[in-house]
This record gives structure tokens, C-alpha cells and sequence, in this order.
């Protein structure tokens, strides 16, 4: 009869295994941030990859490092961040029902939620900011592949390090990767009022460009004249959108097209990065609108 000690279980292994479960996907991109540099270690791993790479990302995160995960790819989960428990409860009462909640830090959570179904970039992107809406999560992380943070590693930002000197650990709350109640016809609500918006948009922009083509010899117009257009309820997408047709179909230089759109506050889009994202974003739209209507570029 063995005398040893029964081997305690590996809490953070089994917190990861959970919550890659619930998720469900069949690839995912794990990643390593440093704060202190502002870099991203970036790994695509399967589950049981990601599993067998823990005690590299216990070691990472020792050295101060955050650990976030994400599906590869497009995917059928929306994450909806800085959530608080009454934020929850309102969820599963109006049948949202996560599959997945992580406590990011202490009293704040993050929440997975399945739709049973992959969605494409713009719709899962769409749905994502829907939720943030109605239950007050984060803007700036509701988009289609947002990472949310991996359980069982510890929360390294200063600001929650603890009256002890340790940082709080991720603690994965519930992990059942069922889809939501209200899934299909969440979604499909969603989907429908994108339909209704591109086809506004192309009726808004078909008629500008006619009128456009009867002033062209007047001067160009300027990036305000579209931003103060009440047609464009103050949409800032929507107005970029418009200057940016108009402009490169009146022979302004991509350039100049670019420099206007980022002369305006772009702060709400986060990094530097993500809001020259933005504005490429806004150009290479143009450019496709120009080319599919069978205008000058």
C-alpha cells in the first residue's frame, strides 16, 4: 500500500482545460502580452497544445506578462468585457446566458456568449457592440476577435496588485459553452438592421455621387462639410465613408484622403495602431464602392 501523498490537482490546468472547452473552437491564438514593451507573443495552438504549454505560460506570466486567448479565425462566440455581477444577472434573466464568465480582477468579469453558429466578421463585430450596449460592457473590446484574458494565470496590471504585493488570479466562474437562450433571433435582429444600413448607405451615396457629378467643376468640398451633413445623425463611419468616395472621385490624393480623416480626434478607436487601422479601413471601402459603381477610380 503506497504511503505518498495523493497529488494535489493542477487548478490552473484544469481552469484552462474548462474554459477552452467552453469555448469550443478548434484552433485558438493564445497571447503573451508585456506591458512594459507594449509586445505581443503570439502562438495559434489546439487545445490540448495549449494545455501542454502551461507551464511556459505560468513562467511568462511570473515575469509579469498577461495571458489572453481568442478563437483563430471567425468563430460563433461574442466576448463582452468589464462586466459587474448585477451586469450578469440582467444577462441570464433576458436570456443571455454566457457560455462562459471569467473574473478578470476582483468584483469585474468578462462573459463569453455562443450563438450556435459561426458569424461573419461584420455581423460578429455588430453583434459584439450590440451587447456591450445593452449591458454596459466595454466598447473598445466589442469587435469579432477580441482577446479576453485565460484563467488560472494572475491579473498583472499594477493597478490590481494587491495590498500584499500579489496580482489577483483570473478565476474562471462558470464554463458551460451552451448557447445563449436568445440566440437565434438575437442575432438575426442584428443581421437584419446591417442589411437596412448598407442598403441605406449605398441609396445615400448612389444619390451624392450624382450630385457630385453635376458640381464637379466647383472646388472640392472639405472633410467638415460632410462630418456637420445632419443626414449623417453624426456617424463619424458613415461621414468618413461619404468624404472618402467623394474625395477620391474628385481626384484628391489618397494621401490627402487620409490625412483628413485622421486630422479628427481618433482616441475612441484606441492605440495608434487600431486607429490607422481605421482609416486604411475607410480608404479601402472607397476604393471598392468607386470600383463596383463603375466610378472614375
Amino acid at each position: 500500500m503506497s504511503t505518498g501523498k495523493m497529488k494535489m490537482p493542477d487548478r490552473t490546468q484544469e481552469a484552462v482545460r474548462q474554459q477552452l472547452e467552453a469555448m469550443g473552437a478548434g484552433l485558438f491564438e493564445v497571447g503573451v502580452f508585456d506591458s512594459a514593451s507594449e509586445r505581443m507573443i503570439l502562438r495559434a495552438w489546439d487545445k490540448e497544445t495549449a494545455i501542454k504549454s502551461i507551464p511556459w505560460l505560468r513562467f511568462e506570466n511570473l515575469k509579469g506578462r498577461n495571458i489572453y486567448i481568442r478563437p483563430a479565425g471567425i468563430h460563433s462566440l461574442s466576448l463582452v468585457d468589464d462586466l459587474t455581477a448585477d451586469a450578469l444577472h440582467t444577462m441570464r434573466r433576458q436570456g443571455f446566458t454566457p457560455a462562459l464568465v471569467v473574473e478578470t480582477s476582483p468584483r469585474n468579469f468578462q462573459a463569453w456568449l455562443q450563438h450556435g453558429r459561426t458569424l461573419d466578421k461584420p455581423l460578429s463585430t455588430a453583434v459584439a457592440k450590440a451587447l456591450a450596449t445593452q449591458f454596459h460592457g466595454d466598447h473598445g473590446s466589442a469587435d469579432w476577435r477580441h482577446f479576453g484574458r485565460l484563467a488560472g494565470f494572475t491579473n498583472r496590471k499594477e493597478k490590481y496588485r494587491l495590498a500584499n504585493g500579489h496580482f489577483p488570479y483570473v478565476r474562471l466562474i462558470e464554463a458551460t459553452g451552451a448557447a445563449y437562450e436568445r440566440a437565434s433571433t438575437f442575432v438575426q435582429e442584428i443581421e437584419d438592421r446591417l442589411k437596412r444600413e448598407v442598403e441605406e448607405t449605398e441609396a445615400g451615396l448612389r444619390l451624392f455621387q450624382l450630385k457630385s457629378r453635376r458640381t464637379e467643376s466647383a472646388a472640392t468640398k472639405p472633410i467638415e462639410h460632410f462630418r456637420n451633413d445632419s443626414k449623417y445623425a453624426g456617424a463619424q463611419s458613415r461621414s468618413d465613408m461619404a468624404y472618402a468616395v467623394y474625395a477620391l472621385d474628385h481626384a484628391v490624393s489618397e494621401d490627402e484622403v487620409q490625412d483628413a480623416i485622421a486630422s479628427q480626434d481618433l482616441s475612441f478607436k484606441g492605440s495608434p495602431l487600431r486607429q490607422a487601422d481605421y482609416v486604411n479601413r475607410i480608404i479601402e471601402k472607397a476604393h471598392r464602392y468607386l470600383r463596383s459603381h463603375g466610378m472614375r477610380r
